[in-house]
């Protein structure tokens, strides 16, 4: 079994030097599975200092970022690899951090991995597969099983459960009835993970290809009500439509009809994008803490996106989030529900202004949460917000072609603003600025002479 010539040149390197070497775990799993990567995992008998000489003068880079967890990492070509030495590693029950010691064999150092489709290896360069936990029939049956008892393994690395959530929701596999009551009976071990390995995790569940999948065996199993209590907690509460199961079944529908819309976000970066998709998965976290019956059976949910917005920044600072990520996902829910009444046909063109202005760079992926939010079952009302949202965004990019509606800004600028009134830099200017944007937003472009006009009238005024 051949991958590329990269995998060969590096298995004759280490053979001739008396070391094993083997591809192992995920590269081995995708290979059955036909998928492809260029990140490839190695597992050797050499040291990583040997490993380090072995590289030298054949890979184009190497570096040792990994080397106290005995792994050297190197790229050579297109190809990106990860060296680790074989090693057996515990957790200390009360412990954040593995304790890592080198094994001899590289069957012992697949017993210590995380499920049995990843516990497969390839020799180099001979290519003799190793299979010693089944994994190749879990491959082709699509079944999470750990190489050993499942509450040894989650005993050992806590953060094997989520990642067993993360992997049905990659590849559509289903957990082992065993693996499932493990994750049960241990939910509460997963508190002695850091919280970036937890986040790390729900980030690759999230932009997983179902993540729906994962995200229920998060809340089935109870692992939800330490990481993420926040989404369990919708499965309670009906939403203010009656139209669905729950306010929890409604957010995952709204998660899968963002991720349909993700080919929208032509101004993102890199799909498929977490912001949109976490944003859109909890913008209704807000609703049971401000739930209200009223009259006539009617339920009430005031004020949710602005308490969401609150819980959510709260939430993902508590999983150490960038602070750009919290306040992207904390501002799309705050956002959420500005659209609605739009189709009234209320909205003046400042209205659309203050809507674009406020959204700022976030515009693109508040159009993928409003629309994604529309899950009525009602087909006529479905088409008629569908069609006020699309008279909305063609609203928008007339304005935004006639008046430079990605930048908005005053007329005038802080400068001219010194020196049409004569003062210096302070609060006074600061003022003066926002008056003229809401001159801006609510009359388009005025032309620096009659912002000039508007100015000195405020000033005199206010004088």
């Amino acid at each position: 079994m051949m991958i590329a010539p990269v995998v060969d040149e590096l298995g004759a390197r280490f053979d001739a030097a008396g070391y094993e070497i083997a591809l192992v775990g995920g590269p081995v799993r995708d290979i059955l599975l036909g998928r492809g990567s260029k990140d490839l995992d190695f597992a050797t008998s050499a040291r990583p200092d040997v490993v380090e000489r072995l590289l030298a003068g054949w890979a184009d880079h190497v570096w040792d970022i990994g080397k106290a967890f005995g792994t050297i990492g190197c790229r050579k070509g297109e190809w990106v690899l990860e060296i680790t030495t074989y090693r057996s590693e515990s957790y200390d029950p009360t412990s954040r951090k593995p304790e890592v010691a080198y094994g001899d064999t590289l069957e012992g150092d697949l017993s210590r991995r995380d499920f049995a489709m990843n516990a497969m290896a390839v020799l180099l360069p001979s290519h003799q597969f190793v299979d010693p936990f089944g994994g190749r029939d879990d491959v082709r049956n699509k079944v999470i099983r750990t190489p050993g008892s499942p509450e040894d393994s989650f005993s050992d690395d806590p953060l094997r459960m989520m990642r067993a959530a993360r992997f049905a929701a990659q590849l559509n596999f289903t957990p082992d009835p065993a693996v499932v009551a493990a994750m049960t009976s241990m939910a509460e071990r997963i508190t002695i993970v850091s919280a970036e390995r937890v986040r790390d995790e729900l980030i690759k569940l999230v932009d997983a290809g179902n993540p729906r999948v994962g995200l229920d065996l998060l809340v089935s199993t109870g692992l939800a009500d330490h990481v993420l209590p926040e989404l369990p907690a919708l499965r309670l509460e009906v939403d203010e439509h009656h139209r669905h199961k729950d306010v929890y079944e409604h957010s995952l529908t709204v998660l899968e009809q963002a991720i349909d819309l993700e080919s929208r976000l032509v101004d993102v970066d890199e799909l498929p994008d977490f912001v949109v998709r976490f944003a859109a998965l909890i913008h209704d976290i807000g609703k049971p803490k401000t739930r209200k019956f009223e009259g006539a059976g009617k339920v009430t949910f005031h004020h949710h996106d602005v308490y969401g917005a609150k819980l959510a920044r709260k939430r993902m600072k508590a999983l150490r989030f960038s602070n750009e990520q919290i306040e992207q996902v904390s501002k799309l829910i705050e956002l959420h529900l500005r659209f609605h009444g739009y189709g009234t046909g209320e909205w003046t063109d400042s209205a659309v202004r203050r809507y674009v202005r406020d959204a700022g760079p976030l515009l693109t992926r508040l159009h993928v949460l409003t629309r994604a939010d529309c899950t009525t079952r009602n087909r006529r009302k479905a088409e008629a917000l569908r069609a006020a949202y699309d008279d909305l965004e063609e609203r928008i990019a007339r304005l935004a072609e006639q008046e430079e509606l990605d930048s908005l800004r005053p007329d005038l600028d802080g400068n001219q603003i010194m020196e049409i009134l004569g003062i210096g830099p302070g609060r006074d200017v600061g003022e003066a600025y926002k008056f003229l944007m809401e001159l801006r937003l609510e009359h388009g472009p005025l032309g620096e002479e009659r912002a000039r006009e508007e100015l000195l009238r405020w000033w005199n005024e206010r004088s």
